[in-house]
């Protein structure tokens, strides 16, 4: 009983941290949140490049 309500609550905070990770970062601007190039391959026309050729791939 104990054990599921521990796996829950860590549950809970990891899915809550990420939540209030990715809106921390849309609100602060960033337009390519987890870029392997740490969103400073930005273009002027569709934000990042390098997330522009993964999704052509």
């Amino acid at each position: 009983m104990i054990e599921n309500i521990i796996l829950v609550t860590v549950t809970v905070l990891i899915i809550g941290l990420a939540v209030l990770y990715i809106y921390k970062a849309k609100k602060s601007g960033r337009k390519c949140i987890g870029c392997p190039d740490g969103c400073s391959c930005s273009s002027k026309d569709n934000g990042c490049l390098c997330c522009s050729r993964q999704k052509d791939n």
